[in-house]
């Protein structure tokens, strides 16, 4: 198979999953002989990154000695501690090395210091999401690495070493359709009929504006549905949420758009809403029509990061130009215009997600990525 082939068949990213899924407690701390995979997480604060491991590492641990490394980690994960560091001179049973998977520069910078300063037995794989040219001193870590991964063809694109593509997945089992009343829009307690969503910081990045912009245009035609926007609202972007909540006053909407800000569980509103909308102006990867389309929602989003790699316009939703505030406002009116349209490409895209996006997918892809650099040992 090519470097740069994405993984199909392989032997055998939640945001919203920090702390210990219902029945799990503290995991066990692993010895370090059985720990065959480290994933570092060196950034206390949340982030995509490090929902991936939140995500990966429990499911990763069912079949491999998968540990993860670093501050603000939930209790209920795999993990090792700085205090265990004479381990990493030691292989793993039945293994001539670790695998050190980093996702992040400080992380490959140590990784190359462990295994060409400290002459620890390891190998280096970095995953990149990035979707631009990487500076310079980044290019010169990621030369270093021993394999390197891609999360989309288009983020692959920007890199100037072999690598292969592993898509991220989703949870289906955190993502699901709705199972009662608690899920449907009138638990909601907002007017109308039908909600249409917009998740992520509020932020020009997210195109937040572009979507308030569609629902001021739209939502005066369609009574019956009512838009949410979920998440925070940073100091730096304090003024730009303010401008969008005066342009909402204006149009007299403060009723039909309205801000959730930080909610305890995004993931219901995935369920309630009939519509999900993802107008990045860029993004690295994203995963909200993941979760929206795991959800049985259909999502219309711009083709930032690899969204026009996850919706199938048409299909289960659309794909519009980064930007297009206008082609945005088009693709959205063909689903308030007719809701039953909405309904047919949320089933759809749940079974789109669960064939081609469940987080299995992305630890076989992963586990093959290990497999390939053992076996050349």
């Amino acid at each position: 198979m090519p470097d740069n082939a994405p993984i199909a068949d392989a032997p055998r990213r939640d945001r919203h999953a920090a702390s210990p899924p219902d029945g799990e407690t503290k995991a066990a701390r692993p010895r370090m002989r059985e720990v065959e995979v480290i994933a570092p997480n060196f950034k206390r604060r949340l982030s995509g990154v490090t929902s991936t491991i939140v995500q990966l590492a429990p499911l990763q641990a069912r079949t491999l000695g998968v540990a993860t490394l670093g501050p603000g980690l939930p209790e209920h994960l795999p993990r090792i501690f700085w205090r265990q560091a004479l381990g990493l001179w030691r292989r793993p049973a039945g293994r001539p090395f670790r695998i050190w998977h980093a996702r992040r520069n400080n992380e490959m910078i140590v990784g190359v210091a462990l295994r060409d300063i400290f002459r620890t037995p390891i190998k280096l794989v970095f995953t990149s999401a990035a979707q631009r040219r990487h500076k310079p001193f980044t290019r010169w870590l990621i030369s270093r690495m021993d394999r390197v991964i891609a999360t989309s063809a288009r983020s692959g694109s920007f890199l100037e070493a072999p690598h292969r593509v592993v898509m991220h997945g989703i949870d289906t089992t955190l993502f699901h359709p709705p199972q009662g009343p608690e899920d449907e829009w009138p638990a909601s307690g907002l007017p109308g009929k039908y909600g249409i969503g917009c998740f992520g910081r509020i932020r020009p990045q997210k195109g937040t504006d572009l979507f308030v912009d569609a629902m001021v245009a739209l939502l005066p035609r369609y009574p019956e549905w009512t838009a949410v926007m979920t998440g925070r609202v940073t100091a730096s972007h304090r003024g730009f949420a303010d401008a969008l909540k005066a342009k909402i006053k204006k149009a007299g909407l403060e009723d039909r758009i309205v801000f959730l800000g930080e909610v305890p569980d995004v993931k219901v509103w995935f369920r309630r809403i009939s519509l999900c909308v993802a107008p990045s102006r860029n993004e690295g990867f994203g995963l909200t029509p993941l979760e929206a389309m795991a959800s049985q929602t259909a999502a219309v989003a711009s083709d930032a990061g690899a969204y026009g790699d996850m919706v199938l316009s048409g299909e289960t939703g659309a794909v519009t130009p980064a930007g297009d505030g206008a082609a945005l406002t088009r693709a959205i009116e063909t689903y308030l215009a007719d809701p039953a349209t909405a309904e047919r490409h949320g089933v759809a895209g749940l079974a789109h997600t669960r064939g081609q996006f469940a987080l299995e997918n992305e630890a076989a892809g992963l586990a093959a990525v290990y497999e390939d650099l053992w076996s050349r040992a």
